[in-house]
């Protein structure tokens, strides 16, 4: 997960109705997040050729007050998938920003401790890369920080066609984490992200790390009003 300093005219045009940016201290971020799914089931059933892959979003932080529960979530900007179903799916049944290319991912051990982590995708015959180093073991989250406010978002937000706004509950234990270092994003963001989002990208990276997963189950969307 690394981690970018926005401003909020950039994320204005693109909040789903009913829904405010949220800050961490009173600042907004974009995440650039690279994870694997494994075991992939959708309504607990697997589907052939679709439950292992790689996936790289960009997403930004968002809220939404229901009665006296505050509901944090995340609104994604782009979606990358290796498997053009995936995005056609989601695209015409949430309108979801997914958009597929060819991926690939590398994960190597080293000596000390010491892990590399990357993520890929090729657009226009170039390959971007995500990526980062870790040493030692994971730790356990601190509340209130940085890590926290950005792993804690157990809710997606998505516009739809006709402006209205569609809600859903992603549920998984509070994960692990590892403080990053030489973490960059590295290629032409801009075929993917456009200019002005290739701007932040490029910009000096706010934070960065690595969490250890586990097991997530994302709920069947509703309607919000």
């Amino acid at each position: 997960m690394v981690n970018y300093e926005v401003a909020p005219a950039l994320l204005a045009p693109l909040l789903p109705a009913g829904v405010e940016m949220d800050r961490w201290r009173g600042t907004l971020y974009v995440s650039v997040v690279g994870f694997l799914f494994r075991d992939t089931r959708v309504l607990g059933l697997p589907i052939p050729w679709h439950r292992t892959f790689e996936e790289v979003n960009l997403r930004f932080y968002v809220r939404r007050e229901v009665g006296n529960e505050m509901r944090r979530g995340v609104v994604f900007v782009r979606e990358i998938v290796p498997r053009p179903a995936i995005a056609v799916v989601a695209r015409l049944l949430y309108n979801e920003p997914y958009r597929s290319l060819p991926m690939r991912h590398r994960h190597d051990s080293q000596p000390g401790d010491v892990v590399e982590r990357e993520y890929a995708w090729r657009s226009n015959g170039a390959w971007t890369r995500l990526s980062a180093r870790t040493t030692g073991a994971a730790r356990t989250l601190e509340v209130g920080s940085e890590e926290e406010f950005i792993t804690e978002h157990y809710w997606g937000y998505t516009r739809q066609r006709d402006g209205g706004t569609v809600e859903y509950r992603v549920q998984h234990p509070r994960w692990n984490v590892w403080s990053a270092v030489d973490a960059r994003l590295d290629g032409n963001v801009e075929t993917v992200y456009g200019a002005e989002f290739a701007q932040v990208l490029r910009s000096p990276v706010r934070s960065a790390f690595v969490a250890d997963g586990s097991p997530v189950t994302v709920f069947v969307p509703t309607r919000i009003r």
